[in-house]
């Protein structure tokens, strides 16, 4: 399991938040072995590109804690989350569901980072509203090392991050829709929008 640095944590953090930095999920969470193994690699991923980002305490806490709180409900049946969520929401396949469950539930118990909800809510399909940190997130779940998916090119974009961050989400995004197209043929909207947003800010 990822052990984090000791850091001084911004006193305005939220206790999950700072807690989930940490490894420790909320008692909510419902996440297994391989799934925690899988936060623990992306939340060590995110520590490492908020600390060469330069980021202060509470930022690279946050970045850290988001590494476990965008998978924290990966595991819970898609029935139940499902209730969980608004009406709009209750429309995604099954395996979308997690991301909104856990935002919304992260509201419930008063974490107000809005950066983080969106991060947290929309990491599978990406959002036009994500800044630094949503896209971060986006990237370092599909990069991280324990994924077997095209392993070259994923070590060569961890190398190129965090200083080349859009660049390196675009070809994430790339990467993810291309594959989505061969599973299905099928791309959300919302991935559509985040998208274009990334291709507009290209240089």
């Amino acid at each position: 399991m990822f052990t984090a640095p000791q850091l001084t944590v911004n006193a305005l953090l939220h206790p999950i938040v700072a807690e989930a930095a940490e490894g420790r999920l909320p008692d909510w969470a419902v996440a297994g072995e391989k799934r925690t193994a899988h936060m623990s690699r992306v939340a060590s991923l995110l520590d490492m590109w908020a600390d060469e980002r330069g980021l202060d305490d509470g930022a690279r806490t946050t970045w850290r804690a988001l590494g476990y709180l965008h998978d924290s409900l990966r595991d819970e049946a898609p029935e139940i989350l499902r209730e969980r969520v608004s009406p709009a929401e209750r429309l995604l396949p099954g395996p979308l569901l997690h991301g909104p469950a856990a935002a919304e539930q992260l509201r419930i118990d008063g974490v107000d980072d809005g950066e983080l909800l969106t991060a947290v809510a929309w990491h599978t399909l990406g959002d036009p509203r994500f800044a630094a940190m949503g896209r971060a997130l986006y990237a370092a779940d599909f990069l991280e090392p324990g994924r077997s998916y095209l392993p070259e090119w994923r070590e060569e974009q961890r190398a190129r991050m965090p200083h080349d961050l859009d660049t390196v989400t675009r070809e994430v995004a790339r990467a993810r829709i291309r594959r989505g197209l061969e599973r299905d043929g099928r791309i959300h909207p919302r991935t559509i929008d985040f998208w274009n947003g990334l291709v507009g800010d290209a240089p």
